[in-house]
């Protein structure tokens, strides 16, 4: 196992009507003014809004509102927003949504308290001394970023979408109902069911062969994510299979999942040149390329792959060579994401990118060859644009 340092510190109020305390604990955590975030009109439309609104009315807190976060939300709104926080002199920031609002949230932050564009930090020429206060009343099971230490944000100058990771930006207090999450499509739904599994394989695929808790809990999460998964496309206001996927959804992304062990993050990072360019669900892009990345770069661990197929995927032992049942896992893992309806190719997931924009994406995604991406097999641009080619 190797060394690491666990933070977790997001206060979590997890059940029904918790969104009622949201006002007693942005007070608690020394908000005067708070921008209440949200994303389109769901949050209006089912009443949660108002409820959230009234909630910081109870406990005397004046707040302003900024709607509009889309999926792989803009740095536009971003600066939308820092311009209402300077112009109302708000000191707190709170996202009522899924992880594209809590993103906005925490990119909004990193500009207000740093004084610049927060691009610098996602573009990686300079880094955070800090962040507003962010916190959450979670709608969608699936970024992790109620919990996490990231977010990401998309540039349309470029169509660039990038990630930063910093402890400042934790959020102080998470709410998780998980009947919020009841009225979600279900595209919507199986998609966050694989971001959460993928936070988790990210992590799992590693060289590191003792951290066998941290493996354990890896796979327990997955398979837990996968049985509900399954009941919440047949039952989608199952509160329970609910509960189990918001939990996930933190825990996927806290860090739990990866202590002692070396993450990989490619395919993270590959799908993010898709969501940039394409717009695509983010979780829907996971599942179109996870099985080309596996292919590419299973040889690199094989009894990593052959421990996720019999543990996670119940693939027999006695079924042939290491090989063989590596290959079983991954393909065992492509049928799942179909039986939820997600897609395995990039085709399934409806674009059809050219030549040049493959090459244009891989490029993009190592930073015009500023970086390699991936631990567990370190990928060049070349490499990239090999496993876009196999999703196709």
């Amino acid at each position: 196992m190797l060394d690491f340092k666990y933070y977790a510190p997001t206060k979590v109020i997890f059940g029904k009507d918790t969104e009622q305390e949201t006002g007693a604990l942005a007070k608690e955590f020394g908000a005067t003014k708070v921008l209440v975030h949200y994303g389109g009109n769901s949050a209006k439309k089912s009443g949660l809004l108002d409820r959230v609104c009234h909630s910081l009315e109870e406990a005397g807190l004046p707040y302003v509102t900024l709607g509009g976060v889309v999926p792989n939300p803009r740095l536009s709104l971003v600066h939308q927003g820092m311009e209402l926080v300077k112009k109302e002199g708000v000191d707190f920031l709170l996202a009522v949504g899924g992880g594209s609002v809590i993103d906005s949230c925490k990119a909004i932050g990193y500009g207000i308290a740093n004084h610049c564009d927060p691009w610098v930090f996602y573009s990686k020429q300079a880094t955070a001394k800090g962040c507003l206060p962010v916190a959450a009343v979670l709608t969608i099971a699936a970024a992790g970023s109620e919990m996490s230490d990231s977010s990401v944000i998309t540039n349309e100058d470029g169509w660039l979408k990038r990630g930063y990771s910093s402890d400042y930006s934790r959020c102080k207090f998470a709410i998780m109902n998980p009947e919020l999450t009841y009225t979600l499509p279900a595209y919507q739904t199986a998609s966050g069911c694989v971001d959460i599994m993928m936070h988790t394989m990210e992590r799992y695929f590693s060289h590191e062969a003792h951290a066998e808790l941290s493996s354990r809990f890896c796979e327990s999460l997955i398979h837990t994510v996968m049985h509900n998964a399954q009941i919440l496309k047949e039952q989608p206001k199952d509160y329970h299979a609910r509960a189990e996927v918001m939990w996930a959804s933190s825990l996927s992304h806290n860090g739990l999942t990866g202590c002692g062990m070396t993450g990989d993050w490619a395919s993270h990072q590959i799908e993010h040149e898709l969501g940039g360019m394409f717009d695509v669900a983010h979780g829907a892009g996971l599942a179109a390329i996870w099985g080309s990345w596996a292919r590419y770069v299973y040889q690199e661990n094989v009894t990593r792959f052959v421990q996720f197929a019999t543990r996670v995927m119940d693939i027999p032992e006695d079924l042939g060579s290491p090989e063989e049942i590596a290959l079983a896992g991954i393909r065992a893992m492509e049928d799942f994401y179909h039986s939820i309806d997600m897609p395995t190719s990039l085709t399934e997931l409806g674009i059809h990118p050219t030549e040049a924009q493959i090459r244009e994406l891989s490029e993009k995604c190592v930073f015009f060859g500023q970086r390699t991406v991936g631990n567990f097999k370190v990928l060049k641009a070349e490499d990239v644009q090999a496993i876009y080619k196999a999703a196709l």
